[in-house]
């Protein structure tokens, strides 16, 4: 199976075969600060991905991904570093809670619908591909239609000895009715120069606000709702498809700008040429090939139950997830899909259980666990500052749309960041979470003036973080309810 490379991007990262973990643990340091074990699990998850494709087939169809949990309190990068392991690899990646499904028989999510919608997901990244190759090809057709609808082309003069529109009617003789055809040449040169001018005021825009009809299709789709034991999602039958002469593609005319038309006619161009059917063939193999789902969440299904009380389901939906996690087939609406090699990256804080808590099946399925340590001070410095798009560089670069030039002195960062773990400790602890809170209430006179503004450099130090959230930090009731 080929490995699917990340689009080109500004900081595009080296090709992912190219990459040991070293390096894939360097790559998520641009984004995740500290949790280095975590990052050193994930890496070599990857790596052993990478290296089972270069395996044969019957060897690689043996090895099984090694699932991973992350052990860790709220806010310190569990999350963050499954989504970035995914774009990474551009692999399809779902990040779902572990305690909205529910046991079969109860109301709720049946754990399957989490494979339904990875696929779902891999046929949009793969669409989305696609749509991407064909966009030049799509722009000119609909260039060309348009410009057939700016100017009708000229029809060709009738043959020599043809009547017209091919009625019966008495035989031409060779020159006797017919134009000759360097009659017609000064006619249809004149057409192809004025179609070229119409291209060029087509291309610079001068075009935009002329109003054109063109032939549009029909979304319109008469809905049906089938309620059965198995719930909506299970119900994916595409009527259009059982009844395509009921249900015909229609079409109506619509008077719009030339700059819509060219948008809608673009549209029009590109689902005729991307293929579906390629797209769902791809989708599926990635899924089953290099699918990450996140389960997060896991701790709140930990636990065994005497099989009574609101939480008798939670035992259930382990026994529901394990076949999910050590490999089944899931029918969805795109075909049959294996779950056999796509990796399951649990989480959770487990304060009051413990992955022992499980049951021994499941707990077997997840052969790697990690914890990851609580943010300190100094990582929260490090996460103002160090990571491509930091907290700072992304306010710094919001207001800078208004022309304010907001500049962070050390000590303020230093005060941010004593201030946040503060908080933490004395209120419940959300890791980094508490950043945005109280950088929102550090910068929310300033962001609310914005414009307004005279003075267009703003100078953040440690005395104006104080002067905004002294007060506050000091008074625990009020934090508790701002902070």
């Amino acid at each position: 199976m080929a490995l699917y490379l990340p689009a080109s991007a500004e900081h595009q990262p080296p090709p992912l075969d190219s990459l040991t973990p070293r390096e894939i643990m360097a790559e998520l340091d641009k984004h995740v600060v500290g949790q280095h074990a975590a990052k050193r699990a994930v890496a070599v998850a990857l790596r052993n991905r990478m290296r089972r494709q270069k395996l044969t087939p019957e060897l690689a169809e043996e090895i099984m991904p090694k699932n991973i949990i992350m052990i860790g309190p709220t806010g310190v990068g569990k999350t963050e570093i499954a989504r970035r392991l995914a774009r990474l690899s551009n692999s399809p990646f779902l990040k779902v809670e572990a305690s909205k499904f529910t046991e079969v028989g109860y109301v709720g999510r049946d754990v399957e619908s989490m494979i339904r919608d990875l696929v779902e997901i891999a046929i949009d990244m793969v669409r989305e591909e696609k749509l991407e190759e064909v966009s030049d090809k799509a722009e000119q057709n609909a260039e060309e239609r348009l410009l057939d609808i700016l100017l009708p082309p000229v029809p060709p003069p009738p043959a020599a000895g043809a009547a017209p529109n091919d009625s019966p009617g008495p035989i031409l003789l060779p020159g006797a009715g017919a134009p000759p055809p360097a009659a017609a040449r000064p006619a249809a040169d004149g057409a192809r120069k004025t179609r070229e001018k119409l291209r060029e005021q087509l291309r610079e825009g001068k075009l935009d606000d002329k109003m054109v009809e063109i032939e549009t299709r029909e979304r319109n789709f008469p809905s049906f709702e089938i309620i059965t034991n198995q719930g909506v999602e299970e119900m994916d039958i595409n009527i259009k498809d059982m009844l395509p002469n009921l249900f015909g593609q229609r079409t109506k005319k619509r008077k719009m700008r030339v700059a819509e038309a060219m948008e809608y006619l673009i549209q029009e161009e590109e689902q005729r040429l991307v293929d579906m059917d390629q797209v769902t063939r791809q989708a599926v193999e990635r899924v089953e090939q290099g699918g990450i789902i996140f389960l997060d969440e896991l701790d709140k299904i930990a636990g065994r139950e005497a099989g009574h009380g609101p939480d008798v389901s939670r035992e259930g939906v382990q026994r529901d997830i394990l076949p999910i996690v050590e490999g089944t087939t899931v029918n969805t609406r795109y075909g049959m899909v294996r779950t056999d090699h796509i990796l399951f990256i649990a989480a959770g804080a487990f304060h009051v259980s413990k992955p022992s808590d499980l049951i021994p099946e499941l707990q077997g399925r997840f052969p790697i666990r990690v914890e990851l340590d609580s943010l300190t001070v100094e990582d929260f410095v490090k996460i103002l500052k160090e990571p491509q798009s930091s907290l700072i560089k992304q306010y710094t670069a919001l207001l800078e749309t208004e022309g304010i030039q907001l500049v962070f002195a050390d000590d303020s960062l230093a005060e941010i960041a004593r201030l946040s773990a503060e908080v933490n400790n004395a209120t419940e602890n959300i890791g980094a979470r508490r950043l945005h809170t109280i950088m929102e209430r550090v910068l929310e006179q300033i962001s609310f003036e914005g414009a307004e503004l005279k003075e267009k450099k703003m100078v953040i130090d440690a005395q104006y973080v104080q002067a905004q959230l002294g007060n506050i930090v000091k008074d625990q009731d009020l934090s508790r309810y701002i902070l």
